[in-house]
């Protein structure tokens, strides 16, 4: 009984750490999607996983609820605001997009092994209900990361004819 209750601790926690972190990348998200006027490709998939990352915290939440339980309001505001700043520093940056693009990499990548994570846990502690909305999850932060790393070849490209042009290539 123990380990069934240490097991269910684990997974309320990663729960909780993964609605905290979709709300950090909507508030690093948001941000870039305002300021993004010469990258239309980016600015298109970045509008469309703010969606994405809206119905993963609505997911999150779903499962937190039949758990009885409710994410961490603490944990998510103090993680919004960080990424709020993370998102604010890069706009002082002349290469911002690129900065952003490589950020938003890593998010992704750091989402996908908290997706995974939790994956195993509803495996290892039966949360059989959950496990096809963490895949849901995983499947669109995949989708994310295979685009930004498609996609930044062509904005570094971008970024550099613009900047040899003379022109203001950071958004």
């Amino acid at each position: 009984m123990q380990e069934q209750t240490a097991l269910r601790d684990i997974f309320v926690t990663g729960l909780k750490n993964a609605h905290a972190m979709e709300n950090q990348a909507l508030a690093i998200m948001k941000p870039q999607l305002s300021r993004i006027e010469k990258y239309p490709e980016v600015a298109a998939r970045l509008k469309t996983h703010i969606s994405e990352t809206e119905g993963q915290i609505g997911r999150l939440e779903n499962i937190l609820s039949s758990m009885d339980e409710d994410s961490s309001t603490l944990k998510d505001l103090a993680l919004s605001v960080g990424g709020s700043v993370a998102a604010l520093g890069h706009t002082l940056a002349g290469d911002e997009i690129l900065k952003n693009t490589f950020a938003s990499f890593a998010f992704e990548n750091y989402e996908i092994a908290a997706y995974r994570s939790l994956i195993s846990l509803t495996e290892l502690g039966g949360y059989a209900a959950a496990k096809p909305l963490l895949e849901q999850n995983l499947r669109e932060e995949e989708e994310m990361a295979r685009f930004l790393e498609t996609e930044l070849p062509t904005v570094t490209r971008r970024f550099a004819d613009l900047s040899m042009a003379g022109q203001d290539a950071s958004v």
